[in-house]
């Protein structure tokens, strides 16, 4: 059921690769609360993926973009300030990749070069966002970003490797960037840390299907959904939330408060 919490707004959703992202969730609940929507992606990820029927479902225009490019974030704001006739009230960026993950290098041997890239992708990609929203005047005032994290950035899982680092640069951005667009134009920016998701991204991970398990037993309310993550961040682009900024929001059934939990004494009992 719809709230109309977006009506009248217009936003960008970075990374929607398939029905399982939650990128892909969170463009179809913001576009059934009301708002116009326009798709990024880079432009392999949009041949691997299905993006095609996600903008037929919810009318929505496809801009291409390689977040390490200045040229491409530079034309994708540009257009999109040409699309809507104006700024833009929200953007989520979902945008992560690890190099040396994909070629199975340890935490303990990675390849600087392939760390740079992942860095450049996974983290530095917001600040350039930002940095372009900014000197095109590109969102609008009381304007809302959010980027996707994971609680690696503060505390060691050994198998999210060289992405835990890419989190906590993402998250120090987004707080610093935060700091200068709210005195600019009001605009807020934010990092959402959501429970391990069964995403095609998330699945790659070694592990995952234990972790997924383990989180489960360690979080009092279970692991949120990408749906229910989807909801979250439509909240956050309301103006319900419009004095929330430089802030780290954990979305994960209170896992990250938690220090052990019953089931899962029982379960190291057995």
């Amino acid at each position: 059921m719809s709230n109309n919490l977006l009506k009248g707004k217009k936003g960008i959703i970075f990374g929607a690769l398939d029905e399982k992202s939650i990128a892909w969730k969170t463009a179809i609940s913001c576009h059934e609360e009301g708002a116009d929507i326009l798709l990024t992606n880079a432009p392999i990820a949009m041949r691997m993926g299905e993006i095609n029927k996600l903008a037929e479902k919810i009318n929505a225009p496809i801009v291409p973009c390689d977040v390490t490019s200045d040229e491409d974030m530079l034309s994708l704001l540009t257009k999109a300030k040409e699309h809507f006739g104006g700024g833009v009230d929200f953007i989520l960026h979902s945008v992560g990749m690890s190099l040396n993950m994909r070629k199975g290098k340890p935490y303990t041997e990675i390849n600087y070069g392939f760390n740079q890239k992942t860095l450049d992708i996974s983290a530095t990609s917001l600040h350039r966002l930002l940095a372009t929203a900014y000197k095109l005047d590109a969102i609008n005032e009381w304007g809302s970003v959010l980027a996707l994290t994971y609680i690696a950035a503060q505390r060691v899982f050994p198998d999210y490797s060289e992405m835990a680092d890419a989190k906590a640069l993402l998250e120090s951005i987004a707080r610093s960037f935060g700091y200068h667009y709210a005195l600019k134009n009001k605009v807020r920016v934010n990092t959402v840390s959501q429970s391990p998701t069964r995403t095609t991204a998330g699945s790659g991970v070694k592990g995952f299907d234990g972790f997924i398990d383990y989180a489960e037993k360690m979080s009092p309310l279970g692991n949120a959904t990408g749906e229910d993550c989807a909801k979250y961040l439509v909240t956050l682009f309301s103006d319900f939330t419009k004095y929330v900024t430089m802030q780290n929001l954990f979305h994960d059934g209170g896992f990250s408060f938690t220090g052990v939990t019953q089931s899962v004494i029982e379960q190291m009992e057995k």
